[in-house]
């Protein structure tokens, strides 16, 4: 399982790179918001994916009855959901700003009209 998961970072990562390098604004937002899920993606996996050791034992106990999860890379990726939707968000607008203030998405057109 964590082999498929590390594949489909990697094509994420690969997707998103293409993304931010294609010179156009809106596909650099969708780039930056595909890295931060597959950042995400990365702090999950490496959070372990078994059930066999749990992250918290209660004191009077030697273990768990039932299988937990790892708390940790859920709450830092629950967050990390939360700043990235908000940056997206800002990096939308901005972009709709240059596009009514310019005319056009693209870099290299922009950099020509300056």
């Amino acid at each position: 399982m964590e082999a498929l998961l590390a594949c489909l970072i990697g094509l994420m990562f690969a997707a998103a790179l293409y993304l931010m390098l294609s010179g156009s604004l809106v596909k650099f937002v969708f780039g930056f918001t595909l890295i931060g899920n597959a950042v995400n993606l990365l702090i999950f996996t490496a959070g372990r994916l078994r059930h066999v050791q749990p992250p918290l034992i209660p004191p009077n106990r030697t273990g768990l009855t039932h299988a937990v999860s790892n708390a940790l890379p859920q709450a830092l990726i629950l967050t990390a959901i939360v700043i990235g939707f908000a940056v997206v968000s800002f990096a939308a607008v901005l972009v709709h700003r240059v596009i009514d203030t310019t005319g056009t998405d693209d870099v290299d057109e922009m950099r020509s009209t300056e």
